[in-house]
């Protein structure tokens, strides 16, 4: 059985606040070797340039799959340093299956394969959703807002209205990149729209 990571930071790549990884899955008693897939939910740099260490070797020793949209292959491919991981590529489509519990969802509008992951357990559903949100403290009250670096705003604006009305219908718990800390919680409707519960 795979052990799977999703996404993987910038690394050291953008910023000194950045690229802590390693240390928070240390914490977390988690041995980076031990991570065997990596589902990627784009290819933009805070997501997959901590697929290596600062000095340029590979962080995760026993990684054997990079799961990707298939529309992304070609922007993660553009980045010389990470051709190196060519060989590991899976690319998949939304609906495709990646273990029993674990569905590939296309999120469109922000990057090219833009996908979620939707975990089932037989407690609750969470939906690991990328770059779907980008200020929370806006765009949850308000998600027809979009943000400059979506590639398509109103696919964007769409989609987002679409995934924060069903995750709040079934009470997914909703996962993502720029939703600060813990960054996972619930999506409530409220007068304004919607707001984000974080997990306690």
């Amino acid at each position: 059985m795979d052990r799977v990571l999703i996404d993987c930071g910038a690394g050291g790549s953008w910023d000194p606040s950045m690229g802590h990884l390693a240390e928070a899955m240390a914490e977390a008693d988690i041995d980076t070797s031990s991570i065997t897939m990596i589902a990627l939910t784009h290819a933009h740099g805070d997501h997959i340039n901590g697929l290596l260490m600062p000095d340029g070797r590979r962080a995760f020793d026993g990684l054997r799959k990079i799961v990707i949209g298939e529309d992304a292959v070609e922007e993660f491919l553009a980045e010389p340093v990470l051709e190196q991981f060519r060989s590991l590529l899976a690319p998949i489509n939304g609906g495709d299956r990646l273990a029993d519990h674990l569905l590939a969802v296309d999120i469109p509008g922000h990057a090219r394969g833009h996908m979620g992951y939707l975990l089932n357990t037989d407690e609750d559903d969470v939906l690991f959703c990328g770059d779907l949100i980008h200020v929370p403290a806006a765009q949850f009250a308000r998600p027809e807002l979009t943000w400059a670096y979506d590639d398509d705003e109103a696919v964007a604006r769409a989609t987002r209205i679409r995934l924060l009305r069903d995750a709040a219908n079934a009470q997914t718990w909703l996962a993502g990149a720029h939703l600060g800390r813990p960054g996972i919680g619930r999506v409530v409707e409220d007068a304004k729209g919607y707001a984000f519960i974080p997990v306690a």
